[in-house]
């Protein structure tokens, strides 16, 4: 999963990642499933489920709790409604909700099906303190698209996980599907798709989106890539984005090399209006085979590119590590009692390490670039705790204190993986990376066979040195911050401080304002971020609220004019701002001055071009 904090959001506002065996019967060897997209009833998707003939009395159904890739309780059984068993004479059978997520059936033996209506995520994602990830979610708009995350629409009935589905869905003739699901070959229908799956696991695995024709595809060696855009106001066509998507994905298939898991992946794009009722949760969440984006359809072209590329990229790596490389915990995932694995740095860590280091190995941005990103990555790491145990989070990640952590898998986990390259690299003087460990693990691991939780780091140290044993005990194992200074050194390269001029409300695109959406939409100051001089000079700190700036009340409509016109001031002019400190409201007076940020750098050490540091940077660098 790759979760985007999209500031450019903010700037639009401003501007206008134990059952008992049932038996089923002989005549029933699959689970039939109907979804109804064609007469949905207010916001609301019929679901049918004939699982064949129980031998028990009672028999649990359920909807997932969390699924893989999420690392959190979404309890997508709140979105169910109105849900009935029906016996093979059309009688109603007791049904007892149990929980959130599952419900229990009386007299099992005599059950036929089960219906239920479906409401969808997107609609209630303002409503909720925590809501389903966007891309994680689902999103009913009658005969113009629907997001199908089958863990919101398709549940499981105890025991019977690993029995096959059958999928029939029936939708308007104009909505066309893509997805990685198998299509059983019937053209008798234009209005109705039949899909297979091995498995419910394979149910969930493979999203579904209904929309009107805009996909572009491409061949990427041998892999078929398919980009299904949804656009709500046709601003964007998938051919628009088709070029930068085929560079990016081809430039990743050189990086990984020999690595192969699928012979086609779906990249599911949908773009949200950023209306109350629509999707407001960016990045995206991987599955095996393909990728559901959301993105603001608002953005330039060139933002949504950047942005594709950031996202897709990261999910695209994921077949790599969890698809392939994972635990027992990931291959037999409890939906609704998860047991987590230790090891997010590196389904998480890894995968956004790549998805920058290939980048700079593929020619696809400059060394500048790309320690920028360290450094951005290094500052947003420091908003986490620091000295939590990298292992210990990721075990217990549904919980507190360590779910508020989680992100930080995707900057201090990357920061480890490049730690961890650079100090194979060392040891094999230059010919051994993380990019090579992969590669090794992927001969033993795949889709099939997971490591045990507890044995994959005392078996990467003797697939490699002695000393990494000490890295994974102090820095992933342990609670000890990485030393960034001490392992760029090693590379010839250091860390230096210096002053970059920056707008008095933003810098470039990214504010250092922000807004309380559960206090009112009021203005206030960001907490965890470098401040610029205008901020600091007047004596305002990170959380402080904005009440007002020379007189005028600060809202978000007020405060739309007054950025416009920050560009025109001057260095001298004099500035009141009232802010809003805890129980106490603090008068800041002074000029506005000339903002300047103070920005960390990475540059190379004078002096040591030919020596072994230059080279163990080309090596790493340049793979």
């Amino acid at each position: 999963m790759k979760k985007l904090i999209i500031l450019y959001v903010f700037l639009v506002l401003l501007y206008g990642c134990g059952s008992t065996k049932s038996v089923l019967s002989a005549d029933k060897a699959v689970i039939e499933t109907t979804i109804d997209l064609v007469n949905v009833d207010n916001d609301r998707v019929r679901v049918t489920m004939n699982p064949g003939s129980f031998s028990k009395q009672n028999i649990s159904f359920f909807i997932p709790k969390t699924v893989p890739g999420t690392y959190s309780e979404d309890d997508y059984g709140q979105y169910i409604e109105d849900l009935k068993a029906i016996d093979y004479q059309g009688n109603e059978l007791l049904v007892t909700s149990i929980g959130t997520n599952e419900w229990n059936i009386s007299d099992a033996t005599k059950l036929d099906k089960i219906a239920y209506y479906v409401t969808d995520t997107y609609d209630s994602e303002s409503e909720l303190n925590d809501p389903v990830f966007s891309p994680a979610g689902t999103n009913i708009l009658k005969g113009k698209n629907f997001v199908l995350n089958l863990h919101g629409f398709v549940g499981y009935f105890e025991g019977l996980k690993e029995v096959p589905y059958e999928l029939i869905v029936s939708s308007p003739s104009d909505l066309i599907p893509t997805t990685s699901l198998i299509k059983k070959q019937d053209d008798s229908s234009n209005t109705t798709d039949v899909f297979v799956a091995s498995r419910y696991f394979e149910v969930v695995d493979n999203p579904i989106l209904y929309a009107k024709a805009n996909i572009a595809s491409f061949a990427i060696n041998d892999i078929t890539v398919n980009l299904s855009v949804y656009s709500p106001n046709d601003m964007y066509l998938a051919t628009d984005l088709k070029e930068s998507m085929e560079r990016m994905m081809r430039a990743q298939k050189a990086f990984l090399g020999e690595i192969d898991g699928t012979k086609e992946y779906n990249i599911l794009l949908y773009l949200s209006t950023l209306d109350e009722s629509d999707a407001s949760g960016f990045g995206a969440l991987e599955h095996h085979t393909s990728t559901v984006v959301v993105l603001p359809e608002q953005m330039p072209i060139e933002t949504l590119e950047k942005a594709m590329i950031d996202v897709v990229s990261h999910e695209f790596f994921h077949i790599v590590t969890p698809l392939n490389v994972h635990s027992k915990e990931i291959q037999f995932f409890d939906f609704n009692d998860p047991k987590m694995s230790e090891h997010l740095w590196m389904y998480e860590g890894t995968t956004e390490y790549f998805a920058n280091l290939f980048q700079i190995q593929q020619g696809l941005i400059d060394e500048a670039e790309f320690y920028r990103r360290i450094v951005d990555k290094i500052n947003n790491s420091k908003s986490y705790d620091d000295a939590m145990s990298f292992t210990t989070m990721s075990r217990n990640v549904l919980e507190d204190p360590y779910k508020g952590n989680y992100a930080n898998v995707y900057e201090k986990g990357a920061l480890l993986n490049m730690s961890l390259d650079i100090k194979l690299r060392e040891l094999s003087n230059g010919e051994k990376g993380v990019l090579w460990l992969m590669k090794e693990l992927s001969k033993k691991y795949d889709n099939d066979t997971p490591f045990e939780d507890g044995d994959i780091i005392d078996e990467i140290v003797a697939m490699t040195y002695p000393e990494i044993k000490s890295f994974f005990d102090i820095y992933v194992i342990g609670n000890t911050p990485l030393n960034y200074a001490e392992i760029l050194t090693s590379v010839g390269l250091r860390m230096t401080d210096m002053q970059e001029r920056s707008g008095y409300f933003l810098n470039g695109e990214i504010p250092f304002i922000d807004i309380d959406q559960t206090n009112n939409d009021a203005i206030f100051i960001r907490s965890g971020i470098e401040l610029n001089t205008f901020f600091t000079d007047l004596g305002a700190k990170g959380g402080d609220t904005i009440r007002s700036i020379d007189g005028m009340p600060i809202s978000l409509e007020s405060i739309r004019p007054i950025i416009g016109q920050s560009f025109g001031w001057t260095s001298d002019r004099k500035i009141t701002m009232v802010v809003q400190r805890g129980e106490e409201e603090i008068i800041l007076q002074g000029k506005v001055g000339t903002p300047t940020l103070k920005v960390t750098t990475i540059v190379p050490i004078d002096n040591l071009e030919n020596t072994p540091q230059s080279k163990l940077r080309r090596a790493w660098l340049k793979g």
